[in-house]
C-alpha cells in the first residue's frame, strides 16, 4: 500500500468555529486521510491568548502566539480570527510561501477580496471561502460550479441568522425589537454589541460575495446598499401579517437592464416583505436560505444552518478537502471567475414594490388626494387598507392607511413617498418597507 504523504495544516483562530475544526482535524484524521489521499496533520493553532478558556479540550502544545512563522511552514492554512488585519497580512504571507487557504472571513473578502484574489492567481494556489456565507449551506461551489454554464439572473436569500432569529420572534409572539433582540442574546444567537448583524453590516458583506460569484464581476461592500432591521416595529410585522405576509431580511443580487440593452447589477440588504407562500418565509429561527434563479436551471432554493460552530466547520472542511486534493493529484489552483465586467447600479435603478404605512386625517378626500398623487407619479397602488383609531385623551379620530404598490422603478417609489410627506391630509408616514415575490 503506497504510504500517504503529509500535509501539515495550520489554523488561525479558535473560537466557536476554529474549535470545532481543530477537534475535527484530531478526532477524524483517519477517516480524511483516504478522502484526501494525504494525512492532514494540524501542525498548530495561533491565537492572541493562549490561557482563554475554549469550549473543546485540544492539546496545549498546539498553541501559538506566532502566527507568522506558523504559516511560513504550512501546506494549508485556515483563517478563522476574523476582522481585517492581521488576518489579511497572514493570509497574504501564506500565499506568498505557496500554501492554499480556506477562510470563513467575509467582512475581509467584501472589503479586499479582490487583492487576495489576484495574489492568490499569482501564486497558482486556492483560496476558498465557503464557511463565509450561509454557514454550513453549501451555496458558493453550486454557484460558482454547477451553475458555471449557466446565467443567474437574480439571487435573494437570508443569510443572516441572528436577524432572521429577532424578526421570526417579532411575528410569532409579538415582542418587540428590543425583546426579541435580548432573547437572541440571552441564547448565544447575537453578539453583546449585534450592530454587525441588526444593522446588515454582515449580510451586506455576504452579498457582495454572492454578487461577485454570481455575476462574474468583482463587487465589495461600496457597491451594496444597505438598511438594517432596527427600524422594524412590532406594528409593522403585525400589518405584514395581516396583510399576508412575513418581514426578512434580505440580500439581493439582480441582473437589471439599463433599457439601451446594456446590463447592470443591483446589490442591496433590507427588511422586506414577502408573501407567507414564498419558500424563504417558511425559514424560522436563525437559518439561512438562499434563493437563486437562472435562466436554465430556473428557481432553486439552498436551506441549512447558517451559523454555529460545528456547521460552520462543516464548510471549513468541505474547502479543506477540496484544497489537499488538488496539492496531491497536482495542477493549478482554481482562479477567481470575474470574466465579466457588469457594472454596479444604485438602489434608484432596482425595480421593486413598496409598502407604505400611513398616519392621516379622518376626512372626506383623503384617499382620493392620495391615489391622484401616486397616478402623478406613475405608481399603481396593489392593496390598501384603512383602520381608524380614536385617542382617548382628545377625543380626536384619524386613520391608519396600510399601501402595497405594484412593481416601480424605485426612483419613482421614493419620489412618491416624498411627495405623500407634503399632504395636508398626512400626519407621518409610520413605515415604508419593500416588497418582494408578490
Amino acid at each position: 500500500m503506497t504510504e500517504l504523504r503529509t500535509l501539515k495544516v495550520a489554523l488561525l483562530g479558535c473560537g466557536n468555529v476554529g474549535a470545532q475544526v481543530a477537534r475535527i482535524l484530531i478526532d477524524d484524521a483517519g477517516t480524511l486521510a483516504p478522502r484526501t489521499g494525504a494525512r492532514l496533520e494540524l501542525a498548530g493553532i495561533a491565537v492572541r491568548n493562549l490561557d482563554a478558556d475554549r469550549e473543546v479540550d485540544l492539546p496545549r502544545e498546539l498553541f501559538t502566539t506566532d502566527g507568522e512563522t506558523l504559516v511560513k511552514d504550512a501546506d494549508l492554512v485556515i483563517e478563522l480570527m476574523g476582522g481585517i488585519e492581521p488576518a489579511r497580512s497572514l493570509i497574504l504571507s501564506a500565499i506568498q510561501n505557496g500554501a492554499s487557504v480556506v477562510t470563513g472571513n467575509k467582512a475581509l473578502l467584501a472589503a479586499d477580496g479582490p487583492a487576495l484574489y489576484e495574489e492568490a492567481d499569482k501564486a497558482g494556489v486556492e483560496l476558498s471561502y465557503e464557511a463565509a456565507v450561509a454557514g454550513a449551506i453549501p451555496i458558493l461551489r453550486p454557484i460558482r460550479d454547477s451553475l458555471s454554464g449557466d446565467r443567474i439572473t437574480r439571487v435573494l436569500g437570508i443569510v443572516n441568522g441572528t436577524t432572521n432569529f429577532i424578526l421570526d420572534q417579532m411575528d410569532s409572539t409579538g415582542a418587540q425589537f428590543a425583546d426579541a433582540l435580548a432573547e437572541a442574546q440571552r441564547l448565544g444567537y447575537a453578539e453583546a454589541d449585534p450592530t454587525a448583524d441588526v444593522e446588515g453590516h454582515d449580510a451586506a458583506a455576504k452579498a457582495a460575495i454572492l454578487a461577485s460569484l454570481s455575476f462574474h464581476t468583482r463587487f465589495d461592500l461600496e457597491h451594496v446598499y444597505c438598511e438594517g432591521i432596527t427600524r422594524v416595529s412590532a406594528a409593522d410585522i403585525a400589518a405584514a401579517k395581516e396583510a399576508g405576509f412575513v418581514i426578512k431580511l434580505l440580500a439581493i443580487a439582480e441582473k437589471i437592464g439599463n433599457g439601451d440593452g446594456s446590463e447592470g447589477v443591483s446589490v442591496r440588504v433590507h427588511p422586506t416583505l414577502l408573501p407567507r407562500e414564498h419558500p424563504l418565509a417558511a425559514v424560522r429561527g436563525a437559518f439561512n436560505a438562499v434563493f437563486v434563479e437562472a435562466e436554465n436551471a430556473g428557481e432553486l432554493m439552498f436551506y441549512g444552518q447558517g451559523a454555529g460552530g460545528t456547521p460552520t466547520a462543516s464548510a471549513v472542511l468541505g474547502d479543506l478537502v477540496s484544497a489537499a486534493r488538488r496539492i496531491v493529484l497536482g495542477g493549478p489552483g482554481r482562479i477567481e471567475s470575474t470574466t465579466g465586467h457588469v457594472p454596479a447600479l444604485p438602489i434608484d435603478a432596482a425595480t421593486t414594490s413598496y409598502y407604505i404605512g400611513l398616519d392621516v386625517a379622518d376626512q372626506p378626500g383623503v384617499l382620493a388626494k392620495i391615489a391622484q398623487l401616486f397616478a402623478e407619479h406613475g405608481v399603481s397602488i396593489e392593496i390598501m387598507r384603512q383602520t381608524i383609531h380614536r385617542d382617548a385623551d382628545s377625543n380626536v379620530e384619524s386613520a391608519e392607511l396600510r399601501i402595497v404598490t405594484h412593481r416601480a422603478s424605485e426612483a419613482a417609489l421614493a419620489a412618491t413617498v416624498e411627495a405623500v410627506k407634503g399632504l395636508d391630509v398626512i400626519n407621518s408616514v409610520t413605515s415604508v418597507l419593500r416588497v418582494e415575490g408578490a
